[in-house]
Order: structure tokens, then C-alpha cells, then sequence
């Protein structure tokens, strides 16, 4: 078995392939200095060139071949490179599905013009989304969560309309974020270390939360000093660019609502659900958005409501609000609260927090007093909300928590999580599961062998396309970064609940479909075996690789892992998409035909069909 580029032939290479070689070698870890400077400044490139020009990658056959076939080669060529050309400049923040005019052809009731109404094949742009000029890296972990450059996400309206409130303040070249908001004047920290008084936050007990109306997910940036992650999600809607502040920020967040449709995760999945002045009519419909809350909710999960109608006999003067009308709006939600069988732990200024019981074991009401849901509680995408209650898991005893023990964070992130050792996953044993971790773990040290600024935090926000049982993200984690793990929703085996039991975030999503975030959103997307999974040409190839370069931050990168054949079709796509490409073989060896694609987004903005960078 013959392999190009062994040692006998690097013999031969010429100077000029050499020089290339050695480039490769540096590219990545130049470019971290690049992007860490948050400006892309040439003289930092120099600087570094001049520092690392012995800089190496080991192991590495740019053009190998395994199994004796065609099958096995990779194609690096130029001959077939398409160039996708780059969209007008009124584009620079598209969000296909959640688009503003397509969303006024729906009707208001229940929020549904605000849900996700994506555009049919024929309309679908098949061009690149500009940055806006002037467009800059973010800054770093924490710096990011109290400054984003205004260039980025050049919106003042926050500013004016939440100028009292402490959301968000124009400096300069700056929005500068105090940590404020409508019900937490004093900030952030002091906000949350009420909440942590009556909920276990600091024992890591708590760990994932789910912000319904989130503004700029301040709650969630400052949550990181709890060790909590928080999956944020507010409309796009009025209050311009909010979810894409808030991702700025390298804050977790989804542009969503709570509307007419099942929220996209998996049920019992947060140990925390959160509201703060959302204006989600929480008594309406029967209680319908309680008993979705309640659905995503663990048992012994905390619903915490901050605001109105919340001890309205104290503060209804402050809200210029009938009397009437907020006691029966708060009666309304105490009596679901009652029917979902939730202990109100606290209620103190404007704010209640109540704990779902941990079985259904002493909830009677729940049986009695409201219908239980028969369908099939996992499947959720696109499917309407129900005015029903999701059953609790079966327990063998009154003190046993149903679907498992909590576990404290750190430790769930490998512990075998309940789902698995009860059998609820087909084809997934213990030994499968920790073998997993055991994989990952090795894939994600051979990925830093190569992109040499993987942990540096220079990658904040994490995209990781096909999730599986959550290997890679715990592999990588750490509190420089955090992961959205995405289950696509033709994956053979749904295993999101299993990445929230460890810990971790994730939602549903149909790769056929854009994704529920602003452009430039992300700096690094991993996609493992994602076009191995769609090739049987339900959606196009060249549609999932555009809505990945549009979620995608310039001078970001992507992980491509997937057999050798599907990425060089890949690679030819994305060489006419202004993305550099880099091949490297499996970390078992070249004649293995899954393969590993590296690949960095060019900078280049608006009115500029360069691709170089600012000076």
C-alpha cells in the first residue's frame, strides 16, 4: 500500500513545497495571535512570523489514500473550485427562518408569528453573508461579557429604550453591558446570589438553566460565576439584535419563543428555569406555558418568576396596573403551579421561586386535576404545544428522584448518566458510553496537535453539529468556552437528554433548515460525520456549508471529521467559499479512510471582495 508524502518522498519535495509545508505548519497558531489581538493587526502576524518560523505539525500527508480505491484519495485540486459569490450588504444580518418580513404574513395569536417560518428551497440565498465594515474579532472571556465593539452588532435602540434599566450603554467604539436590568437594578451578582440563598447554586447542583426572554442574557453572562450555563432565548422582535448581543458576549442564546410549538429540547433537561419580566403570559391557555416549562423542567428543578403580577399587593402601584387584574393573574398562576404539583419555596420584593417535586409519588393533583400527555415526550420539533402534563419517569420508591439522583457538576460530565443505565437509550450500554468519552478525548488531543489555540480561549462560542452522546464537549471543556450541542433531528439515535443529564446544553435541530442565531455567531463549529448523515440528498450540501459560513465568525474555523470520499466533496465547495482548507489524516493512521478536514474563514466585509485584513 503505497501512501503519497511518506519520508522517501519528501526527499524530493521541492523548496517551494517545503516553504508551503512549513507555512501550514504555522497557520494556525499565527493566526491565534491575529485573532487574539480582537483586531486582526498586521504587525502581530509579523511579530509572531518572525518568533515561530520553526513552528511544526507532525504527521501530517496532505495527500494520502487508504483501501487500494479511488474511494480513499483526497482530491485537493483546484479544477472543479466554484466561486460562491457574496450576498448584498442588506443581508449583514439575515436570519432565514426568523425573517421579518415572512414573519408579518403570520398570524400574531400566541406569539406564532415570531416562531421559526424558514423560506421554501426556491428562495434560499446561495451566496455568502458579508460581515459589516469594520467588523473585529470579540474580545476574550470575561472582557466579552462587559464589552462588545460597536461595529459588530451597530444597534443603539437598547441603548435609549433600557437607558434607566442598566441593560446596555453606547462608549465610543463600544457597547459597554453594566450587568444590569429591568429586575435587578443592583446587578447581576446581586441578583444571583438572592436566587443562590433558596437555590443550590454554589454546591454545583445546579448546573444547566433555561432563560425564557432572555434581553441581552445578562442573568446568563454572569450565571459563569455559579459554574451555570444558561441556554438564553428571546424573539427577534422590537428590541433589535438582543440574542445577537448577547452571543457577542459569548453568552449561550437562541433567537426563540414560547409560542405554539414545543420548545426544542429534550424533556427533564434543565435543573433551573428562569423569567425575569419575560412578559410571557404564563396564566394563559389553560396554563400551557407553564406545562412546557414544567415538561423541560427535572424533577427537583426551581422555576424562578421575577416581576409582575409577584406580590402584587406590595407592588402594583409601581407597575400602574388594575389591582384586580394582577391578583387574578397571579391566583391564576398559583393555581398551576399547585396542579403541576410545584412547592413555592419563596417569594420575597417581585420575585417567587418554586421546586418541581422530585416524583409523582405525593402529586395526586397532577392526575386529577389535568390531563396527562400520551405522546411520545422526546418528539418535539415542530410539534404543537399541548394543554397537558408530561408524566413523570417510574420510581421505585416515595424518596427516589425520578430519572435519577442529581449529581454535582463537575462530576455528572462523565458519570454514566441515568438515561443509560436504565436502559432508556437502544444500543447504548455503559461500555459503550465511556468508551465514547475515551474516543473523544483522544480525537480532541490530536485536534490540538494541529490547531495549536483550541483551549487558548480564543474560541469562546462552540458549535458541534452532530453531538452524539456529548463526547466531544466534555472532551473540550473548560470555562474558557461552552458548547451548543445540536441533535440533528434524523440522527438514528436521540441522545440530548443524555447531554443535559452530563451537564451540558444542546438543542434539536434539521440541518436542512438555518439555524436559530444571527450571523457571525459562533468561532468554532465541529461537524462529525454531519454529511455522512445527509447524504442521501434530503437538503443540499452547498445549503448546510452556507449556513455554516454564516453562523460562522470571520477568521473562525471549522472540524470536519467524516470519510474521506464525502469531504472532498466538501473541500471543493468551500475552496470557492473564501476558506482556507487543511487535510490531516485519522490519529490512527493514514490508512484509515475517515479523515480530518481544518478549515479558517477569510476576513473580508462588506463593499470588499477582498479577503484582507483590517490594518
Amino acid at each position: 500500500m503505497a501512501t503519497k508524502g511518506n519520508s522517501g518522498d519528501r526527499k524530493s519535495r521541492s523548496p517551494l513545497a517545503l516553504i508551503i509545508v512549513i507555512g501550514l505548519c504555522c497557520f494556525f497558531y499565527i493566526l491565534g495571535a491575529w485573532q487574539r489581538s480582537g483586531f486582526g493587526k498586521g504587525d502581530t502576524i509579523a511579530i509572531e512570523v518572525s518568533k515561530n518560523a520553526e513552528c511544526i505539525l507532525n504527521n501530517l500527508n496532505y495527500e494520502t489514500h487508504s483501501g487500494g480505491d479511488d474511494d480513499g484519495k483526497i482530491d485537493d485540486s483546484e479544477s472543479t473550485v466554484q466561486e460562491i459569490k457574496p450576498c448584498e450588504d442588506r443581508f449583514i444580518d439575515y436570519t432565514p427562518c426568523q425573517d421579518q418580513m415572512r414573519a408579518m404574513t403570520f398570524p400574531r395569536e400566541n406569539m406564532n408569528y415570531r416562531e421559526r417560518h424558514c423560506p421554501p428551497q426556491e428562495e434560499k440565498l446561495r451566496c455568502l453573508i458579508p460581515a459589516p465594515k469594520g467588523y473585529s474579532t470579540p474580545f476574550s472571556w470575561p472582557k466579552s461579557r462587559d464589552y462588545v465593539p460597536y461595529a459588530n452588532a451597530p444597534y443603539k435602540s437598547l441603548t435609549v429604550e433600557k437607558a434607566i434599566q442598566n441593560w446596555i450603554q453606547y462608549e465610543g467604539n463600544v457597547f459597554r453591558f453594566p450587568g444590569g436590568g429591568t429586575q435587578f437594578p443592583h446587578g447581576a451578582d446581586t441578583y444571583i446570589n438572592e436566587l443562590a440563598s433558596v437555590i443550590p447554586m454554589d454546591s454545583g447542583m445546579v448546573r444547566t438553566a433555561l432563560d425564557t426572554g432572555c434581553g441581552v442574557a445578562s442573568w446568563g453572562a454572569y450565571l459563569f460565576k455559579k459554574n451555570v450555563v444558561a441556554m438564553s432565548f428571546a424573539p427577534r422582535d422590537s428590541h433589535e439584535a438582543q440574542v445577537q448581543f448577547a452571543l457577542e458576549r459569548g453568552v449561550p442564546a437562541v433567537i426563540g419563543v414560547l409560542g405554539t410549538v414545543k420548545l426544542p429540547y429534550p424533556s427533564r433537561s434543565f435543573d433551573m428555569a428562569h423569567c425575569s419580566r419575560c412578559l410571557i403570559p404564563w396564566g394563559a391557555n389553560d396554563g400551557m406555558y407553564m406545562m412546557e416549562v414544567d415538561r423541560v423542567l427535572r424533577p427537583g428543578g426551581y422555576w424562578v418568576l421575577s416581576g409582575p403580577p409577584i406580590n402584587w399587593k406590595t407592588n402594583f402601584k409601581g407597575w400602574q396596573r388594575p389591582i384586580k387584574e394582577l391578583e387574578a393573574e397571579q391566583n391564576k398562576i398559583e393555581d398551576i403551579a399547585k396542579s403541576l404539583c410545584w412547592e413555592k419555596k419563596h417569594e420575597q420584593g417581585e420575585t417567587a421561586i418554586w421546586q418541581k417535586r422530585i416524583n409523582d409519588h405525593s402529586c395526586s393533583e397532577r392526575v386529577t386535576q389535568s390531563t396527562m400527555c400520551s405522546k411520545n415526550e422526546e418528539n418535539v420539533w415542530y410539534e404543537k404545544m399541548e394543554t397537558c402534563i408530561t408524566p413523570y419517569p417510574e420510581t421505585s420508591g416515595q424518596d427516589k428522584a425520578a430519572g435519577g439522583a442529581w449529581k454535582p457538576f463537575p462530576e455528572r460530565l462523565n458519570a454514566v448518566p441515568f438515561r443509560i443505565s436504565c436502559g432508556s437509550v437502544p444500543g447504548v450500554s455503559e461500555e459503550t458510553y465511556l468508551e465514547d468519552n475515551r474516543l473523544w478525548k483522544k480525537h480532541v488531543n490530536a485536534y490540538k496537535r494541529v490547531n495549536k489555540i483550541l483551549d487558548s480561549g480564543r474560541y469562546r462560542n462552540i458549535m458541534d453539529m452532530n453531538a452524539g452522546l456529548g463526547g466531544f464537549a466534555a472532551a473540550i471543556d473548560s470555562p474558557k468556552l461552552w458548547v451548543m450541542n445540536v441533535m440533528p433531528t434524523i440522527a438514528e439515535k436521540d441522545t440530548l437528554g443524555v447531554i443535559y443529564e452530563r451537564g451540558l446544553i444542546g438543542i434539536y435541530h434539521d440541518w436542512c433548515e438555518a439555524f436559530s442565531t444571527y450571523p457571525r455567531t459562533y468561532d468554532l463549529i465541529h461537524a462529525n460525520g454531519v454529511f455522512s448523515l445527509y447524504n442521501d440528498n434530503r437538503c443540499n450540501t452547498v445549503d448546510i456549508l452556507l449556513e455554516m459560513d454564516r453562523i460562522l465568525r470571520p477568521e473562525g474555523a471549522v472540524i470536519f471529521r467524516d470519510q474521506a470520499d464525502v469531504l472532498n466533496k466538501v473541500n471543493k465547495i468551500v475552496k470557492g467559499m473564501r476558506w482556507n482548507t487543511k487535510w490531516v489524516d485519522h490519529e490512527d493512521g493514514p490508512l484509515l479512510s475517515e479523515k480530518i478536514l481544518f478549515v479558517v474563514k477569510q476576513y473580508w466585509v462588506a463593499g470588499d471582495n477582498s479577503t484582507e485584513s483590517p490594518q
